[in-house]
């Protein structure tokens, strides 16, 4: 069972002005001999959810800008802590795509002030580190958020923080959607405004930073504190081989 969404009409994007695009923004940057790979979360799991509409335009941008996309189905995720040992499929795959990653979208509704449950619990199922592998260190990260009434940035205020605290390299720009029941028609896709103007900035914004960063991102996290400890676990191996030889 694959937990990946399908994109619809992932080539169809109406509400963008293709005469203004630029072909080559990331070049330059850093090496193009792969596509950026970009994970996307969102945070609600109503049928019609506008952070998941939200987080598909961004994946159909990301498409034309080049990169390879995945977004991320949580609808069976447990809460952390739920399962034992957070032993549960969905957390296994979750885990596999944030590993395949090179940059991430955040993509959360504001309720109360803040993310929702939904948003966190994806979060707290990413480790710092598990099995010597880092899902989230090193990585890009765009944050969004989508409100019910008047424009606010609790949500991506919070998204920043969490990317911080997960060693995330967040991006500058970002995206706040009001009101964001107008901003989608029928069939689910975004209109034409400054809204989507702006999500548009955000993912070229992302392209170009992942391109940048990826191919240094091991050197941009090595750290004097995990190096001790490293060296220090290796030292307290060798000395207990030298008293079992002795």
């Amino acid at each position: 069972m694959s937990r990946l969404r399908i994109l619809a009409d992932p080539d169809f994007t109406p509400a963008l002005d293709r005469d203004v695009i630029r072909p080559d923004f990331a070049t330059g940057l850093g090496s193009l001999d792969h596509p950026p790979r970009i994970l996307l979360l969102y945070g609600s799991l109503r049928e019609r959810s506008f952070s998941r509409l939200a987080v598909e335009e961004a994946a159909r941008l990301l498409i034309l800008f080049g990169a390879e996309v995945r977004i991320f189905d949580p609808s069976d995720l447990p809460l952390p802590d739920q399962v034992k040992a957070d032993d549960h499929p969905a957390v296994h795959e979750l885990r596999e795509h944030s590993l395949w990653s090179e940059g991430q979208v955040w993509c959360s509704p504001e309720r109360h002030g803040q993310i929702t449950g939904i948003m966190k619990a994806q979060i707290d199922h990413l480790p710092l580190e598990f099995g010597g592998m880092r899902p989230t260190q090193g990585r890009t990260l765009a944050v969004m958020q989508v409100s019910g009434g008047s424009q606010s940035f609790n949500a991506v205020n919070t998204l920043r923080l969490l990317g911080r605290w997960m060693r995330m390299f967040t991006i500058p720009n970002q995206s706040s959607v009001a009101m964001a029941f107008k901003e989608f028609d029928e069939a689910g896709r975004m209109k034409p405004s400054s809204y989507y103007d702006r999500i548009v900035d955000v993912m070229e914004e992302l392209v170009r930073f992942t391109v940048l960063t990826r191919g240094h991102a091991d050197q941009l996290v090595d750290r004097y504190s995990e190096r001790k400890t490293a060296a220090a676990k290796r030292d307290a191996v060798k000395d207990l081989a030298s008293q079992s030889v002795g």
